[in-house]
């Protein structure tokens, strides 16, 4: 695992806007203490696509990728997400790792893995990439052919190529590996001008975090979308893996893992981190049986770090080509016509979500943001829509109405509005019943105004009676609001 983690890990750190040795660094520890608290048997921690591009986005807009205030703000952003990640889970409130819809997921992602393909391609052409302005860099080297390397261009593709196809061959196929080996060998002995990493420092990482009051302030919101965003895949992969093997497995004690793994990242001056799912397969895969796995590979990457120097001659297009081959399978543009297909609404809002990270690129904790909200209104409005079955006996003079649903503060209007049309209607009505055994959920505005409307119904002549739904916390609520001796409640 290590000597896969070892060329991803300079590969995510060039993605986030860092030099190469802080991708080793961010190997090292981090995976070492998260083994410690993890709930998985499986998962491996260190650096991962999404949350590199996340941090690139976070701090572009703060300073310039690779200068030394942002070298300055990388370890304090993991510090934000590891003290986020570990107060969720201390408060055993892992429950908001789930907030964020599939729709809203799916769109991110494949738009992220889209836009993590583009900051690659212009270094596998062999052009200086622009961090922080994907499409103008990518625009300006589509738009400049006579600059392409083609033996640039051949490393990248042939080490998608390589990892690709060795994934179909065998799971275990070291791909990453020998792309990266091949690469250092080429770039000795081909005698051909190619872009490598250059020189790595041989030593392990500084063990100082200097606390900025004002930036902390700055990076709260993009730490606290990075620690929800990027618990989304390590916790789909390790509760599908405890499933497979009917093991225990905790949300709340994998946050604290997370938030552990992200405070050693911010000690070791590196950047966040979070699980890798293509990792942990291939750490299930090739027999890792217990966290211990993950606690061997942080160790063997922080022995091999002296040794950083013999990776100097990696080329930057082997290093695009991992990354490129790393985020393929998580565009997925058929997952989000097949929500469509079922949903429309929740459809809309992935491709909204996909449409938004694309455009508002660098920034894409906006667009999360953005399709958070838009996920939530459109819950809030399907959670509106209740219906309201009328019956009116006109023997008896009775009108009653039984609402399903949910009858919450922003759907209780309807409600009211149907009420107030059926007694325009029939004016001859003596009784009213408010049927509430089909209710799903009733909320604390939602009694207020049946009470109110019960009273006013009263005190327009009508006998009227709520007979109160079968779940216990809605009785309890009416009984409270109406008075536990209130003539108005009760049963047929």
């Amino acid at each position: 695992m290590a000597l896969v983690l070892v060329p991803q890990s300079l590969a995510y750190a060039v993605l986030a806007g860092l030099p190469p040795v802080f991708g080793l660094y961010a190997a090292a520890l981090p995976p070492l203490v998260a083994a410690l608290f993890t709930s998985s048997r499986y998962l491996q921690t260190g650096p991962v696509a999404i949350t590199s591009l996340l941090t690139l986005a976070a701090l572009s807009p703060l300073a310039t990728p690779g200068s030394a205030d942002y070298l300055h703000l990388a370890p304090l952003l993991a510090l934000v997400v590891g003290l986020c990640r570990l107060a969720i889970g201390l408060l055993r409130a892992g429950f908001v790792a789930y907030l964020m819809s599939q729709p809203v997921l799916l769109g991110f992602t494949s738009a992220a893995a889209l836009l993590i393909v583009a900051s690659q391609l212009p270094v596998m052409l062999g052009l200086p990439g622009a961090p922080g302005h994907l499409w103008l860099a990518l625009a300006e080297a589509l738009t400049a052919p006579t600059g392409w390397s083609l033996v640039e261009l051949a490393l990248g593709g042939g080490t998608v190529w390589l990892i690709v196809l060795g994934r179909r061959v065998h799971p275990l196929f070291p791909g990453v590996l020998l792309a990266a080996l091949l690469g250092v060998v080429f770039a000795r002995f081909a005698g051909l001008p190619v872009a490598t990493v250059g020189a790595l420092p041989a030593a392990w990482p500084a063990w100082r975090l200097d606390l900025d009051v004002g930036a902390l302030r700055q990076l709260l919101v993009p730490g606290l979308l990075i620690a929800l965003i990027g618990f989304a895949e390590p916790a789909a992969i390790a509760r599908t893996l405890a499933a497979r093997n009917r093991q225990a497995w905790s949300a709340n004690r994998e946050l604290f893992s997370q938030g552990m793994a992200n405070l050693a990242a911010a000690a070791s001056g590196a950047f966040p981190v979070g699980g890798s799912f293509s990792r942990t397969m291939v750490n299930q895969l090739a027999g890792g049986r217990t966290a211990w796995s993950g606690a061997v590979t942080g160790v063997t990457v922080l022995l091999l770090l002296p040794f950083a120097e013999l990776l100097a001659s990696l080329p930057k297009a082997v290093l695009a080509g991992i990354i490129v081959a790393s985020v393929l399978g998580l565009i997925q543009p058929r997952g989000l016509l097949d929500v469509l297909k079922v949903s429309r609404a929740q459809g809309l809002v992935g491709l909204a979500t996909f449409g938004l990270t694309l455009g508002l690129a660098p920034r894409i904790d906006q667009a999360v943001m953005l399709g958070i909200g838009l996920g939530v209104a459109v819950h809030l409005w399907r959670e509106r829509r209740i219906s309201v079955a009328v019956a009116y006996d006109s023997q008896r003079a009775l009108l009653r109405l039984t609402p399903a649903g949910v009858l919450y503060f922003g759907a209780v209007n309807v409600f009211e509005e149907a009420l107030l049309a059926e007694l325009a209607k029939r004016p001859a009505a003596q009784h009213l019943v408010l049927d509430l055994r089909h209710l799903g959920r009733l909320d604390y505005t939602g009694a207020l105004v049946l009470k109110r409307l019960a009273e006013d119904a009263l005190a327009g002549g009508l006998a009227v009676q709520v007979i109160p739904g079968q779940a216990p916390q809605g009785g309890r609520l009416l009984r409270r609001v109406f008075g536990e001796d209130s003539p108005i409640l009760g049963g047929e």
